[in-house]
């Protein structure tokens, strides 16, 4: 049976103290743990209790002598974001104050064991995530335990949550992101650009049709569209700024080259403020979405503009070394899941839209 008793400290705080007790053929067993949230202490009652009713449970908990106090995991989460000089994406950001409202974050540092990553992780999954999100998770989660022993003297051992990542790709749970092959054709293209013209004609809505044609033509991500300044627009070329790459985006301004077709676009646009798509991530992202629902364009991503623009560029004829120059890939292996080639030459070299503007 489970209890937690409150105390008041000397300091006038309060503390909590989880206790579990077992009884099982004459003999008991019971284990203890301190905590400054009853939330906490709830949260690892919980754990015991489920643990001591599998089996070898009643043993597991018959040796346990040690109590555990300190700092909780979500301590260290929010000590990293707050505390980071480095930018932090905002990815990763809105995933690790996802993962304060699980259970995990309330136990101390130096009780959370590989089990409970994998049972957060477990968790991640039945909630309907794909195994491709928990591995992001574990991923952004993997930083946390890297950094707070040394920086902050929190006794998160990063060899648990190495052995709960290994556990949790053979079972299954995580798993890397599938290659993805979708391609917009010319079709949705022009319908994708007529429905966004006439909102944006009629005044309603930012104009899509414009962000869409630049981030085909120029293979750029959408994040990177919205920081391009007209100070960064040159003949043939582009400065992006913060461009992802997988150490630090952060201060990665990067000088790439522009099609023609690209510059075409971006020069189009008034030039009103001093990025010329001075719009957020999330319009963008929102009125794609609802385009491509009221038109039912099936499984089509703003991301697979990218997709399709690098893609041109080899089926044009682009040496790997050209194609990078414009994508701005640093190697052949993060290249070549974009190239699937299905013609020679260049497909949209008569598409209507290049005339118009």
């Amino acid at each position: 049976m489970g209890t937690i008793t409150e105390r008041r400290k000397k300091d006038g705080s309060t503390s909590y103290t989880a206790q579990l007790r077992i009884m099982r053929d004459g003999s008991a067993a019971s284990v203890a743990s301190t905590f400054e949230r009853r939330a906490a202490a709830e949260a690892w009652l919980r754990r015991k209790e489920a643990e001591a009713k599998k089996p070898g449970g009643f043993e597991k908990i018959s040796g346990a002598r040690t109590e555990v106090k300190g700092e909780t995991l979500g301590d260290a989460i929010t000590k990293y974001v707050s505390e980071s000089e480095k930018k932090i994406g905002r990815t990763k950001t809105q995933v690790l104050n996802t993962m304060l409202s699980y259970e995990i974050t309330l136990l101390p540092c130096a009780a959370v064991t590989s089990q409970d990553i994998v049972a957060f992780a477990q968790d991640l999954l039945g909630g309907g995530r794909q195994p491709q999100t928990v591995q992001n998770y574990l991923s952004h989660l993997s930083a946390i335990f890297a950094v707070a022993k040394p920086a902050w003297g929190l006794p998160l051992d990063p060899m648990e949550m190495k052995a709960a990542m290994m556990v949790c790709k053979r079972l299954g749970v995580t798993a890397k992101s599938g290659k993805r092959n979708r391609r917009p054709t010319i079709a949705e293209m022009d319908r994708l650009m007529t429905h966004f013209s006439d909102k944006h004609t009629r005044g309603r809505s930012l104009p899509m049709h414009m962000v869409c044609a630049f981030a085909l033509f120029s293979t750029r991500r959408q994040e990177e569209i919205t920081r391009i300044r007209w100070a960064d627009l040159e003949a043939g070329r582009v400065l992006v700024r913060d461009m992802k790459h997988p150490g630090d985006k952060a201060g990665n301004d990067t000088w790439v080259d522009l099609p023609p077709e690209a510059e075409r676009f971006a020069r189009a646009m008034p030039q009103v403020k001093p990025e010329i798509f001075p719009y957020s991530t999330d319009a963008i992202t929102a009125s794609f979405t609802r385009a491509c629902k009221f038109l039912e364009i099936d499984d089509l991503h703003f991301h697979d503009l990218r997709h399709e623009g690098v893609s041109r560029l080899f089926e044009m004829g682009g040496t790997i070394p050209v194609v990078a120059g414009v994508s701005g890939h640093r190697s052949w292996q993060s290249l070549q899941r974009y190239a699937h080639l299905r013609q020679t030459g260049d497909r949209w070299v008569l598409w209507r839209w290049l005339s118009i503007f």
